[in-house]
This record gives C-alpha cells, sequence and structure tokens, in this order.
C-alpha cells in the first residue's frame, strides 16, 4: 500500500473510532518524536485544529531538543499545548518505595515508571475534559514489546497500530511533502525525521540499541515472517542473521500478552 493510501486509512478510521465512541477532542502525549507528531497530524487533519489537545510531559531525561520539536509541531498545527512535568509525580514515587523498603528505582522499573506517570497525566486530562487519548504506538514496537503496560500502551485508538515503524515514517514525509505542494509548512520538523527514535527514559537511550537491532532491518524480518508467511528458515534463506531471527521471533512470542491488552487499531490489510 502506498503511503498516501495508508494515511488516508489511519485517517479514516480513527474518524470513524473517535464518532461511534462520541468523542469530538482527542488528547496526545507529544514527545517530541516520529510517532507522536504523526498521530498529532492525524488528529489535526481529521478533527480540526481547534479539537487537539498537546500535552508534553518531560521527565529526568528528557532532551531540550525534543521539547522545541514539539513545540515546532504544535506551532505549524496550530493546536494547543499544555507542558506537565512528571519530574516530580515520579520523584515521589521513588521516595515512597524507599521508604517502604523497596529500594531505589532502576532500570526497567525506572524507565516504566516514568511511561506510567505520564499516562496518569493523559488520562486525568482524559477524564477531566472529555477528550479522547490517542494511543501513539506502531506496530514494530507492538511485536517487539517495546513499550510500557499500563503506560504507552494506554488511550482508546491507535491509528498507526497496524503500521510498522519504517511506514509511519514514510507517511510522515508524504505528509510533509503533500504541504509542500500546497504552499504550505510542513508540518513536522525536519529533525524528527531525522534524529535517532528514543523513548527518553535514561541517559542516551536510544531505540534501536536497545532492542539491538535497527529499524529497517527489523520492520522487513517482521513483515516477511508475519505478513507475507515467510519461514523462519526462509528468513535465514533470505539473508537475515540467524541469531537474529531466532532472537527478533522469540521476543515477539514472549510479548504476546501486552498485545493482547493493547488498543484497537485500523482494521486495514497494509501489508498484502
Amino acid at each position: 500500500m502506498r503511503a498516501n493510501d495508508m494515511y488516508k486509512a489511519c485517517a479514516d478510521a480513527l474518524r470513524a473510532y473517535a464518532e461511534g465512541a462520541g468523542f469530538t477532542d482527542m488528547v496526545v502525549g507529544l514527545s517530541g518524536g516520529i510517532d507522536s507528531s504523526v498521530i498529532a497530524v492525524l488528529c489535526a487533519d481529521v478533527f480540526g485544529p481547534d479539537h487537539v489537545h498537546g500535552v508534553m510531559l518531560p521527565g529526568p531525561y528528557s532532551t531540550e531538543h525534543s521539547l522545541d520539536d514539539a513545540r515546532e509541531l504544535a506551532d505549524n498545527l496550530g493546536i494547543e499545548t499544555h507542558v506537565v512535568s512528571i519530574c516530580e509525580p515520579f520523584e515521589a514515587f521513588e521516595a515512597v518505595l524507599r521508604r517502604s523498603g523497596c529500594g531505589k528505582l532502576s532500570g526497567t522499573a525506572s524507565e516504566n515508571t516514568q511511561a506510567r506517570c505520564r499516562t496518569v497525566v493523559l488520562m486525568a486530562l482524559s477524564n477531566a475534559n472529555g477528550w479522547m487519548l490517542v494511543n501513539t504506538g506502531n506496530r514494530s514496537e507492538s511485536m517487539m514489546g517495546y513499550s510500557t503496560l499500563y503506560g504507552d500502551t494506554a488511550g482508546a485508538f491507535a491509528p498507526i497500530g497496524g503500521l510498522y515503524k519504517t511506514d509511519v515514517y514514510a507517511i510522515a514525509r508524504w505528509r510533509n511533502e503533500r504541504a509542500e505542494r500546497d504552499g504550505q509548512v510542513p508540518p513536522i520538523p525536519e529533525h524528527v525525521l531525522v534524529k535517532p527514535p528514543s523513548a527518553e527514559l535514561a541517559p542516551g537511550q536510544e531505540d534501536e540499541k536497545s532492542m539491538g537491532i535497527d529499524y529497517p532491518t527489523l520492520d522487513r524480518m517482521l513483515i516477511a515472517h508475519f505478513e507475507h508467511g515467510v519461514s523462519e528458515n526462509g528468513l535465514v534463506e533470505a539473508g537475515f542473521n540467524r541469531a537474529d531471527v531466532e532472537r527478533v521471533l522469540a521476543k515477539v512470542r514472549s510479548q504476546a500478552f501486552k498485545r493482547a491488552l493493547e488498543p484497537p487499531y485500523p482494521d486495514v490489510k497494509f501489508y498484502e
């Protein structure tokens, strides 16, 4: 499916879901990354900028350039933004757990607690204002379990949940190109398209380093196996490293419990 068709399918599914659920306004956590940027653009295109509410949620490891990217995106779209730091609630969780004899949060526990603090804020705003929280996850990260259960897996609907990461970039570039053709400012900042993806939950963190594989290789492997039925041995014969194949497919199998609890996404055959 071409990028423009993917974009339209995601937009149509988001519109249908929100209308069916009775929502007119969307709330989106703006990280300054590619996924939340694409979701914000989709929401603005579908519902209009006045009905989209962006929330920046800086934490202890957020970078200034990510906040700048999120602000630029919001300015380009004309959507309102709120800034709610999660540092104080995260530190409060750390303090409570430390007093309870649980020690200092570190590693995955620290990273996931930050993600869950963000979700508490987003859901509070959703409940208080009657806004629908839109999930920003993609299929690559869902398959690998590269997400936080009850954290960034939250949301009523996942418009790009059926797209692999490389296609999220593809529809972002297509949407910017469409804006240029129409004489408009491309909504997604160029820096968002070129910087390494990062959850910014730890110092110097980058998605591909955390997963141990780059997105283009991962996506080709996942699409071949899960969308086109290429066997594990067939992947190796096609040139993928056997150790990578075994590790990735084992990871996908082990993360099925997370996918079972993720929000719905467009019922579209993106990869026939």
